[in-house]
């Protein structure tokens, strides 16, 4: 009886410290804004990753989780900074539209708290560079979603049906690989005209290749105009292959997604895409399977000045802290977060996230061995079309874009129009 009663002292301790544990952690509920639904892409990292704190570390933490569009991401987190109400932790755009945030006190240094919580050497160098050149500051405010490289993905069976022996090097043999496919009925390219940026990045493409991977930074510097021989190309170009019916029937209303899985489902040949791809690429969905997809780098432009060690390379949509509503309870979720984030995504993923990774899986996709392959080529960066250009030159670049696909507005004319907003503004 005696040993049944200090027993029962001893569970009824262990649930009080329990108790007493868990009292202690604070409470708090954050709002987490995204594009990405919880079950798809980035949206399932913040996710998977906050409900593996609450479980772990504290109980008395939860999150909201609140969708936007792409499209009206700027609008949406510009109103709410407005009435200095910005959630918890949002997901932005990198670069030119996030230094007014960072310039006006809203968003958190990421590079302080993260020192202050011992955990910045989590971040990767190459991810932070990319981040601090964005915005000129030499500390970031972002976290990155994301450390990929661009270029085009093709299906290795379209590929060999019309007789292409092997990717493209130079936009002539791209040229050829597309008349071949059309020959033998197949469609060259999706594009995912209908969400704008895919588009815009087969400009960006070609104007790297042409003028180099600092071409843009030139023309938000003044220092060239929009309205020069390799943004008018590219645009040209984009408009002819759309003329040439290498985009298939109405292509800007056809979505990423959709663009995508025609890809991998043999309907076209090539898509402009980025590394996280791989995810949706290493899934057992694929129906190319584990090796039917092929990567290759922009092909360089007769004349021009971009190689092939040169990429493209971003990452992603970024995540942002308010700095008004940061306290120790966020901090500690975002210490978990920013611990977790890097071996988590290699993981369950086969992606590269912009973090330090300690535990690889056993086996990576070939899908992943690839895009580490093209990593290694790098010798330099360019970043996206409109990484450098305010919110209005953003906006009429995609729109136009479009205009452009539809045949509604010429090269010329699409140029223009950034070189007119550009000059108003300056």
């Amino acid at each position: 009886m005696f040993r049944k009663g200090i027993a029962l002292l001893m569970t009824l301790c262990l649930v009080l410290s329990v108790s007493f544990a868990v009292a202690e952690q604070p409470t708090k509920k954050i709002t987490i804004l995204s594009i990405w639904a919880e079950d798809n892409d980035n949206g399932i990292l913040m996710t998977k990753l906050s409900d593996q704190y609450i479980a772990e570390v504290n109980p008395n933490f939860s999150y909201e989780y609140e969708l936007v569009s792409a499209d009206n991401l700027r609008q949406k987190v510009a109103t709410m900074a407005a009435s200095n109400d910005l959630p918890d932790v949002f997901v932005y755009e990198s670069g030119t539209p996030l230094i007014p945030l960072i310039e006006d006190g809203y968003v958190l240094d990421i590079t302080q708290a993260l020192t202050d919580l011992g955990v910045v050497d989590k971040l990767d160098p190459g991810a932070v560079a990319i981040l601090s050149n964005l915005t000129a500051t030499e500390h970031i405010y972002d976290l990155p979603l994301g450390l990929n490289v661009e270029g085009f993905w093709y299906n290795k069976a379209l590929f060999a049906q019309a007789g292409i022996q092997a990717p493209p090097t130079t936009y002539a043999e791209m040229q050829d690989a597309c008349e071949r496919l059309a020959a033998a009925g197949i469609q060259p390219f999706s594009v995912g005209g209908a969400d704008k940026w895919p588009a815009t990045r087969l400009i960006n493409s070609y104007v790297m290749r042409k003028l180099g991977v600092d071409a843009l930074a030139k023309c938000a510097a003044g220092e060239m105009s929009y309205v020069n021989d390799g943004i008018v190309e590219g645009a040209q170009l984009l408009q002819d292959w759309c003329n040439m019916g290498y985009f298939g029937e109405g292509p800007t209303t056809v979505d990423y997604n959709t663009a995508a899985n025609m890809l991998m489902s043999g309907k076209s040949a090539m898509l402009y895409n980025g590394s996280w791809f791989t995810q949706s690429l290493a899934s057992k969905d694929n129906p190319a399977g584990e090796d039917g997809i092929g990567f290759f780098n922009i092909p360089t432009v007769d004349g021009g000045v971009g190689t092939l060690t040169e990429y493209s390379m971003n990452c992603g949509n970024i995540l942002c802290l308010s700095a008004a509503k940061y306290d120790a309870a966020t901090a500690d979720w975002l210490k978990y977060l920013v611990s977790n984030i890097g071996n988590y995504a290699i993981q369950n993923s086969g992606t590269l996230k912009g973090y330090t990774i300690t535990e690889y899986p056993e086996t990576l996709s070939n899908y992943t061995k690839m895009v580490a392959e093209e990593f290694a080529k790098v010798t330099a960066a360019s970043t996206w079309f409109e990484a450098t250009m305010d919110s209005e030159m953003t906006a009429t670049a995609q729109q136009n874009v479009q205009s452009l696909m539809n045949g509604d507005m010429t090269a010329q004319e699409y140029a223009q129009a950034l070189q007119d907003i550009y000059d108003a503004a300056h």
